[in-house]
């Protein structure tokens, strides 16, 4: 039983960093903020990316490292589970 909830969790988790990965690409190219899979990513992605960039105003030269310091809490808890 408890491997199959560290199954889905970690499974779960790897969509998840997917995700951010797919916002943080398509966030380069300037997308139509109306088309579906963009709403979809922003609304995704932006409750975690949000306090993130709040708290830690580390971007440097317009770079936002939000992303990759979510991905790597991700592959952290990856790690444990």
């Amino acid at each position: 039983m408890f491997h199959a909830i560290a199954s889905v969790i970690d499974i779960s988790l790897t969509i998840y960093m997917w995700i951010i990965i797919a916002q943080a690409v398509i966030s380069w190219v300037n997308p139509n903020p109306y088309n579906p899979i963009v709403r979809f990513l922003y609304t995704a992605t932006e409750p975690i990316l949000y306090p993130i960039r709040r708290r830690l105003p580390i971007s440097f030269g317009g770079i936002d490292f939000s992303p990759m310091i979510v991905i790597l809490a991700i592959i952290i808890l990856k790690l444990f589970v």
